[in-house]
């Protein structure tokens, strides 16, 4: 029997980190944000300039739009059984579900009316669920029989995590057990434990925090945190219930310039460059750089705390796609 929350992993094909580029070309102008991977050598990078999607081959490092965006942006980003991608619309204040092997948009969902920021989301087995950055709530897609529903349901945030100025519930990722969910304050750095009901739990950190934090990733037991203006990937081991975590060390790359997310392919994480402090114009250049995946532990693999590189071969799987039962 699933739990509340449990993970669940697209499968994929072992790689080799040789064969495959570090780094990835993306349009100029594009500011990327988000990034998605599934059970295919390919990734999909959402645009906060119009909302487009640029997909590329992991093996070549080429790609090309292959959905033009409703002029709003495109975020957070999950692929999800059926070959939908789910996306976060950010000051559109809406998500939207394409088919990602034509680009089709099969869906789109105004979320809120007022001002609002739909910052990330995380799939369930029974939902899909958004966070706001600038609003006190969950937005959830229910996804029974793994139909789109009609219209999103609207789950308060109450108990521990306090909005404040500036960008607030950002990442959002599954506890270990599956019986709730993480979310991360990007401008406290606290990271909270979420019930289906939307109470909230500050995770004890042990006097560790997680400012400008950002993307959030579950392996196991392991959280990778991105810190986007720190240009580090924070890694934490967390209890089963999520209530609990410990920071084991934070990693970086020389080529991180304000990277937003992460997502997972074979041994590697892909983290979009968003360049957050470079003043946007059309000709801005931009990437995404491909890091092997940190251990929570020295000496297995993965990036140092200095960012150097030690590549040692993991076989991998796709994007991490969360399931909930009901």
């Amino acid at each position: 029997m699933l739990a509340a929350f449990g993970l669940v992993v697209a499968s994929a094909s072992p790689v080799q980190a040789a064969e495959f580029p570090d780094t990835i070309r993306l349009p100029r102008g594009f500011r990327p944000e988000g990034v998605a991977t599934g059970a295919g050598p390919f990734a999909f990078f959402g645009s906060m300039a119009d909302g487009s999607i640029y997909r590329a081959d992991l093996r070549t490092g080429r790609g090309a739009i292959f959905s033009r965006g409703p002029g709003t942006p495109s975020l957070g980003m999950k692929v999800g059984p059926g070959g939908r991608l789910f996306v976060a619309g950010g000051t559109g204040g809406d998500a939207r579900v394409l088919d990602v092997r034509t680009g089709r948009v099969l869906a789109s969902y105004r979320l809120t009316g007022g001002p609002a920021f739909v910052n990330d989301v995380v799939l369930t087995q029974g939902a899909a669920w958004f966070t706001d950055s600038t609003n006190p709530v969950l937005y959830k897609l229910p996804l029974r029989g793994g139909r789109l529903p009609a219209a999103a349901e609207r789950i308060p945030l109450t108990g521990d995590l306090v909005y404040r100025a500036g960008f607030n519930a950002n990442g959002v990722t599954p506890t270990p057990d599956g019986r709730g969910l993480i979310v991360v304050q990007s401008n406290t750095g606290g990271l909270f434990r979420v019930d289906r009901s939307g109470v909230t739990r500050r995770v004890d950190l042990h006097g560790e925090s997680l400012p400008e934090g950002d993307g959030l990733l579950l392996r196991g037991r392991t959280l990778y945190a991105v810190q986007n203006r720190l240009n580090v990937v924070t890694v934490l081991r967390l209890n089963a219930a999520g209530t609990e975590g410990r920071v084991m060390r934070r990693v970086g790359d020389p080529r991180f310039d304000v990277p937003a997310t992460m997502a997972v392919y074979g041994h590697r994480l892909y983290l979009p460059n968003a360049r957050f402090d470079t003043p946007p114009t059309s000709d801005t250049p931009y990437d995404a750089v491909a890091v092997p995946l940190p251990s929570a532990v020295d000496g297995v693999g993965g990036l140092d705390d200095a960012g150097a590189h030690v590549r040692r071969p993991l076989e991998g799987q796709g994007d991490v796609g969360v399931q909930l039962a009901e």
